[in-house]
């Protein structure tokens, strides 16, 4: 079942297709596809021969599929309906995500969330090889920027709870999955505005990754820590000393480099000027031997772009719009940043304009940024770059109609109460 998981992954993969794109083509739900991917289903010879026909690799995952299931025939039936976890934000704290049927989350109505954030750090069970789990995690950091929060919480939980459960025994060498997996519902439940239940998983992301032998990934979760804190409104001088903390522990250099963004990023918000131009120049130096594109995707590699939009954003904070103008420019030229971080870039180009004095034409680029993208992709990190372009507006141009529009328009919010997953109902804010 596993290996032609891995096969269907990467055919997929070659073919340059997100698991959404298959799943159209295909007529399969998507969130069926990403379980049989990773072993999770076993699919069927009729997924086989039609993954082949879409992939172009006519006959090999037909073989595989055959190889792995000798008495398996195609068949002509419809896909498979699959299993669907009915999930949704909560209204209260501690929640962050509650199965509303099946009886996943156990008696008592207790949070799945938080069942396997507190049973984390001490049961990592061998259920899979870790090369295996590796790849789990690479696939969800892959496909990252270009699944929304809302639908990537459920598939990211479940993993993680399949990675708790599949052993009694402890593991150490699963501990680096596992906080990779935790770094990443950290960063989706921040985007989901659910901001206590985000910072007790950072806490658990570092904590599990503080029992992997390898620095990097306790690197990295610090990094992260610190820059999602910022739009988290954490205190500074605790995120500083995050990013610190992770500049120790890299062993490598995009984890330094991904240390030295957060720490100039964290610097610029104090109003620490000289430091955070400091860490800028230290971090071009450390970014101009790395190649434009790492191995690794999504928040745990780095992108030769990243560098000119941590400094477009550290540049709008100190109020130097000119360099703000030419780092995004580069940026957002690249055209490789996901839909999201994209809008962010241009709503930091709009807070340059207001700082400029044209505030007209800055909150018209913010407004457009935010009607033209659609709902799903709305965070709650977009909204807090959005707030820094109305607090740039002073004087007379605060009575702007313009600014009420604007005002009105950042009280929507939509993720405040987006569903999470299929067939759930709506959920307040937390945090």
């Amino acid at each position: 079942m596993a290996e032609f998981g891995v096969q269907l992954r990467q055919s997929r993969q070659a073919a340059a297709l997100s698991l959404r794109q298959l799943a159209s083509r295909v007529g399969y739900d998507h969130s069926y596809l990403s379980q049989v991917e990773r072993g999770r289903r076993p699919g069927s010879a009729h997924l086989a021969t039609l993954c082949d026909r879409e992939l172009g690799t006519t006959p090999a995952l037909s073989a595989a599929y055959e190889g792995a299931y000798p008495s398996s025939r195609p068949i002509a039936a419809s896909a498979p309906a699959p299993e669907s976890a009915s999930w949704t934000t909560p209204d209260a704290e501690p929640a962050a995500g509650v199965p509303a049927a099946g009886g996943v989350a156990g008696s008592g109505g207790v949070e799945l969330l938080e069942v396997v954030r507190h049973e984390l750090a001490g049961a990592f069970g061998p259920g899979r090889e870790v090369a295996e789990w590796r790849a789990v995690v690479a696939g969800h950091a892959e496909e990252f920027a270009t699944t929304p929060s809302a639908e990537r919480l459920p598939e990211l939980t479940a993993d993680l709870q399949l990675l708790r459960t599949g052993a009694a025994s402890g593991s150490a060498a699963l501990a680096g999955p596992a906080a990779e997996l935790a770094v990443l519902i950290a960063l989706t439940l921040a985007e989901l505005g659910r901001l206590r239940s985000a910072e007790r998983w950072w806490r658990t992301a570092r904590a599990t990754a503080d029992g992997c032998p390898e620095r990097r990934i306790a690197s990295m979760a610090r990094s992260w820590e610190a820059a999602s804190g910022l739009a988290e409104h954490r205190s500074l001088p605790g995120l500083l000393e995050l990013a610190d903390d992770a500049l120790t522990l890299a062993d490598q250099p995009a984890e330094v480099a991904r240390a030295l963004a957060a720490r100039a990023r964290v610097l610029a918000a104090l109003g620490e000027s000289a430091p955070a131009r400091q860490t800028l120049r230290d971090l071009q130096a450390v970014t101009a031997d790395l190649p434009g594109r790492s191995a690794v995707g999504g928040p745990f590699g780095w992108v030769d772009f990243e560098a000119s939009a941590v400094e477009g954003r550290v540049c709008a904070a100190l109020g130097d719009t000119i360099g703000g103008y030419l780092a995004l420019d580069q940026a957002l030229g690249a055209g490789s940043a996901g839909t999201t971080e994209r809008a962010e870039l241009e709503l930091v180009v709009a807070q340059c304009l207001v700082l400029d004095g044209d505030t007209a034409a800055g909150l018209a680029v913010a407004m457009r940024v935010l009607v033209e993208l659609p709902d799903q992709w709305h965070t709650h990190h977009l909204y807090d770059t959005a707030g820094h372009v109305l607090t740039a507006v002073r004087g007379s141009d605060l009575v702007r109609v313009a600014v009420r529009d604007y005002r009105e328009l950042l009280r929507r919010r939509p993720y405040d109460s987006r569903t999470v997953g299929i067939g759930s109902s709506s959920g307040g804010r937390q945090g």
